[in-house]
């Protein structure tokens, strides 16, 4: 048996007054999506558990089958694993957002004007990155580029019990009441408003403002953690797995669990990603493996921009550009084969930002299909009577990879 699944991150969302009511995912046209629904077994997920922030590393590590109760130790910790730096013991990792902040004249008060600088690129933010660690790396705190706008700082000995809000949480709000706050606060302050003064005059943001982009004239740090303990796939599942993904977390969740991580090229977190590469390398792989694990970030991309026509473009484009060729080759060259579809959590146009209710799913068996009478992939799976409902999301995976579906 082979096993593929495909996240669309943030896929889920809620009524928009603009779609007469509808969601991006009810109004994008998905026919594959749809097919899926009405042969696989459906149901609805709570992937983020009571009382944890509703963040993509809490709702992947509950769809890859660990209990974020009980090996969720923080956002960095696996992104630092993504780029290759080795946590010590008592290391803890933030990740470091290079962000579009917007002063008053005076600078006393400043507002999220952008959580991703604009969406700064790779290159751009490395030299960034690098004149940051050059002014304000020490013995006790690294820095480390990783993609886009997505970094890590590492705080050797450092204090791990602050509070950090992402800053794709307050987009558009003052800063001030979601500054950093906890024991050792001062130091992650500290480092917040020295950046300004790097990187406000950097050659780099210069040229953004030259050519009418965003300046990335901030650090922000949030997702800090130690090093997470996590049994891998083959202990776990007995199953040889591996996983595609641009985003340096999912990557680290990959890492930790054992999976192999492809190298895809072309692929990226936003529209332009390439299909056809995520399916080829899919194929290949599976000619030596069990299991495949395709993330897609760019629906939730879209959400936290608040764009509903990107979201629905998104979603049309991973349906016809990734859904429906990919089961066409899975049908031509294996006999026995599962495909799991789903959102890791709902990052709504309307708020633009993350939320934690419950998310629909589908899970499509080459040798078992069923007959479910007008249904869609979308939100009105909740609606439904004839659905698989699980509370515990870390559940799912069990029950996708155990040898006989109900």
């Amino acid at each position: 048996m082979k096993y593929i699944v495909i996240i669309g991150d943030g896929m889920a969302d809620r009524p928009l007054k603009e779609l007469g009511g509808l969601t991006p995912l009810k109004r994008a046209l998905s026919p594959g999506m749809d097919r899926l629904a009405t042969e696989g077994i459906i149901g609805m997920v709570r992937t983020i558990p009571k009382g944890f922030h509703p963040g993509s590393d809490v709702a992947n590590l509950s769809i890859l089958g660990y209990d974020p109760v009980k090996y969720y130790t923080g956002r960095a910790p696996l992104e630092a694993a993504s780029i290759g730096v080795r946590l010590g013991r008592d290391d803890v990792a933030y990740r470091c957002n290079l962000v579009t902040l917007s002063f008053s004249n005076d600078k006393t008060r400043a507002v999220m004007d952008d959580y991703s600088g604009g969406h700064i690129t790779t290159g751009e933010a490395r030299e960034l990155i690098k004149a940051i660690s050059d002014k304000l790396g020490s013995e006790e705190i690294a820095f480390y580029s990783g993609v886009g706008y997505r970094h890590l700082m590492v705080w050797k000995n450092g204090k791990v019990n602050i509070r950090c809000v992402p800053p794709h949480d307050i987009p558009e709000k003052e800063t001030e009441g979601y500054l950093p706050e906890g024991d050792g606060d001062d130091i992650i302050r500290d480092l917040m408003r020295r950046s300004v003064d790097i990187l406000e005059g950097h050659p780099v943001n210069m040229e953004r403002i030259k050519k009418g982009k965003k300046p990335a004239n901030s650090i922000w740090f949030w997702g800090q953690g130690r090093r997470p303990q996590i049994p891998t796939y083959q202990e776990r599942y007995g199953l040889k797995g591996a996983l595609i993904s641009a985003v340096d977390l999912s990557k680290g969740l990959g890492i930790y669990a054992g999976l192999e991580i492809l190298n895809v090229p072309g692929i990226t977190d936003w529209l332009d990603t390439n299909y056809a590469n995520k399916i080829e390398y899919t194929l290949n792989a599976l000619k030596d493996v069990d299991y495949i694990y395709i993330h897609v970030a760019a629906p939730d991309e879209a959400g936290h921009a608040g764009n509903y026509h990107d979201k629905i473009k998104v979603i049309e484009d991973i349906d016809a550009l990734l859904v429906v060729p990919l089961i066409k080759k899975l049908e031509a060259r294996f006999k026995d084969y599962r495909l799991l579809l789903m959102p890791d959590h709902a990052t709504p146009v309307e708020i633009k930002t993350h939320t934690e209710e419950p998310v629909p799913f589908v899970i499509y068996d080459s040798h078992s299909k069923k007959r479910n009478e007008g249904a869609m992939f979308d939100e009105s799976i909740a609606e439904r009577r004839d659905i698989l409902v699980l509370e515990e999301g870390y559940r799912l995976m069990d029950y996708f990879t155990k040898e006989t579906l109900n």
